[in-house]
């Protein structure tokens, strides 16, 4: 049987409806696993059946995380953000560390993890850590923007066995005070958390790079997949 991979999806403020990237659907089905897409809703009976059908959690990038999250006013013109969708995450987030069901967080998913588990973000790097290191790349997305920094010893350096890792990358938000409970597995050049995990947990990591859009021509994001889906494997 096949690990089943829940997967939450972007939300599309146009056409009021979500929607998702292929990749993150691809990448997981290659690295072995069966993802399904969940609706939105906050009610909890219904994240309870959602979740118990499944054996991982990817949390997805799309919208800003509401920096109601960590108690600070948005900036004014530079933050979007999907209500309801932080709202849902909040309640699978808690019951996938409660149950210590994996979790693999990308982009936005770094970002909301730190969020909610009692940090803070730069809202705006440009504006609030100016730098001349890429970390809002154009298309093609699936070549390398930057290199991050792997912490030696820390489980991402265990999957790919070097302490340097070429990114792609495309974000304006970032982790500016690392949650408690959180400890750093990759930085930028430029000092930004790029790569977080929860000590303890059978497999809770986030990465601010996008393995979904790299997956098909780099080894290393298929490694991070396939070590996600090889945790949410059933005994």
């Amino acid at each position: 049987m096949k690990p089943i991979i829940g997967v939450i999806p972007l939300w599309d403020d146009e056409k009021d409806s979500i929607w998702m990237f292929p990749g993150y659907m691809d990448g997981i089905s290659e690295a072995g696993g069966l993802p399904i897409i969940f609706p939105f809703t906050s009610d909890s009976q219904n994240i309870d059946q959602l979740f118990g059908l499944c054996d991982g959690i990817l949390l997805t990038g799309g919208h800003d995380v509401s920096s109601e999250l960590y108690h600070e006013e948005p900036l004014e013109g530079l933050v979007e953000y999907c209500e309801k969708r932080d709202a849902m995450e909040e309640i699978v987030l808690a019951k996938a560390l409660k149950e210590d069901v994996p979790v693999l967080g990308i982009c936005r998913g770094i970002q909301f993890i730190n969020a909610a588990l009692g940090g803070t973000l730069y809202q705006d790097i440009p504006l609030q850590h100016p730098s001349s290191v890429n970390h809002h790349q154009k298309a093609p997305y699936d070549i390398p923007a930057h290199e991050v920094a792997i912490v030696e010893g820390s489980p991402l350096y265990d999957c790919l066995s070097s302490t340097q890792l070429a990114v792609n990358s495309c974000h304006h938000q970032a982790i500016r005070e690392l949650a408690p409970g959180l400890e750093v597995m990759a930085c930028s050049p430029d000092g930004l958390v790029e790569a977080v995990y929860m000590p303890g947990k059978r497999f809770f990591w986030a990465v601010q790079w996008h393995p979904e859009f790299s997956y098909k021509t780099d080894e290393n994001s298929r490694k991070i997949l396939r070590a996600f889906v090889e945790a949410a494997e059933r005994p």
